[in-house]
């Protein structure tokens, strides 16, 4: 593992690492905010997964999360979003291959060399992680969009290894939206009985979830036909599962909204974690 760089944040540490992945057969990179406290002591773990067309860097340099994370005693983790590099296969269209991972173990060729995000952020990185820093091994998990996906569909199938979840602006029934269906056909097959398992409204409605969800959602979102909010807000309804589904009004899909609710997400994060 290489330290890539290292800046003081809210008098904590924001680095860059790059590291030698057996799971995705490449180099990946990801960022990792140490707050003050994790000089004394070690500290909890907070999740970030990214969207379509990010890396590491977007929600790092974007989001804001690290001064919420000093205050309250959490780490940040910022992966990549997919495998990348020569050799890895790629496509023209934004939202397939390079940056578009899914978080998903592809099974078909020529994605399934490379792209098993599932078991990276699942098995390998945390593996990675406790190893080398000063972690409690309570962590956490949200996301943004693709990331918020990505939250959801990993916290409920490992509930072992996260504690909390929310997501902002998810793709939340991907196996019903042409984000999700174009991918999933690619990655997985056209055997739709392969694509369950990654789908938040159906692994809801078949597993539950023990805590509670926080979900933010931009009402003035340009994507919300693809991010389907509706689909999770009656299934939490019917299940009577405990969680927050919150449209925020003349919000959209950028970063901007993301910043607005950090803070409520790191902090509902943390009195989950701090109380493990």
């Amino acid at each position: 593992m290489d330290l890539v760089t290292q800046n003081q944040c809210f008098g904590g540490t924001q680095s860059v690492y790059r590291h030698a992945s057996a799971v995705c057969g490449v180099e990946m990179t990801f960022g990792l905010y140490l707050p003050p406290q994790a000089r004394t002591r070690p500290v909890p773990l907070l999740w970030y997964l990214s969207g379509l067309t990010c890396t590491h860097e977007n929600a790092m340099v974007k989001a804001g999360l690290q001064r919420h994370a000093a205050e309250h005693g959490l780490a940040l983790l910022f992966p990549d979003t997919s495998p990348r590099g020569e050799g890895v296969a790629d496509d023209e269209a934004y939202d397939l291959g390079q940056g578009a991972g899914f978080y998903v173990n592809a099974t078909q060729k020529p994605w399934a060399q490379h792209y098993r995000m599932y078991d990276y952020v699942v098995t390998e990185l945390p593996a990675l992680l406790e190893a080398h820093f000063p972690l409690n091994g309570v962590s956490g998990i949200t996301g943004h969009s693709m990331g918020g996906h990505g939250a959801l569909t990993i916290a409920f199938r490992n509930p072992e290894r996260f504690r909390s979840v929310s997501a902002f602006a998810p793709i939340v029934n991907p196996t019903r939206s042409d984000w999700g269906r174009k991918q999933f056909s690619a990655y997985l097959g056209d055997d739709e009985a392969h694509w369950g398992k990654y789908d938040a409204c159906l692994l809801l409605s078949e597993l539950g979830w023990r805590g509670d969800i926080l979900i933010d959602q931009g009402a003035a979102d340009q994507f919300l036909g693809q991010l389907q909010p509706e689909a999770m807000a009656r299934l939490m309804a019917e299940r009577r599962q405990p969680g927050m589904l919150r449209m925020q009004a003349g919000y959209d899909h950028s970063y901007y909204f993301v910043a607005s609710f950090g803070e409520d997400h790191v902090r509902w994060h943390a009195e989950r974690l701090n109380a493990a």
